[in-house]
């Protein structure tokens, strides 16, 4: 069992940054490939970035070059994974959504609702 919580989000402004954040706790963070997912109205969630236990990190070219994630594995009882956004558009208003997978479960995080304002 893994448990997510996401933190940050808002509202932005076209061209502006903001990072946003999920801790993740429960046993055996190692093995979870963590991640985020986005979904808007009337669309099913897309992945757009994910990050293994090893660091290794993957993007969907909608966002490769523009979206940063990270992940701190140095506190034994939580991971954080981070998503550090750049360079925002309107077509990335959504509501982000932390996943983590590993053992063939997924867990899904609460969400997180960015706005970016043209």
């Amino acid at each position: 069992q893994v448990q997510l919580k996401e933190s940050g989000g808002g509202l932005v402004r076209t061209g502006e940054s903001v990072t946003i954040s999920c801790a993740a706790s429960g046993r055996l963070l190692p093995i979870y490939t963590l991640g985020w997912y986005r979904q808007t109205p009337g669309n099913g969630r897309e992945s757009i970035a994910t990050i293994t236990g090893g660091g290794v990190t993957n993007y969907a070219d909608s966002v490769k070059g523009r979206f940063t994630i990270s992940r701190d594995n140095t506190n034994d009882a939580v991971d954080t994974v981070y998503l550090q956004m750049n360079s925002l558009k309107p077509e990335d208003t959504a509501v982000y959504y932390c996943h983590a997978f590993g053992l063939g479960v997924n867990f899904w995080g609460q969400g997180t609702r960015i706005t970016v304002s043209s």
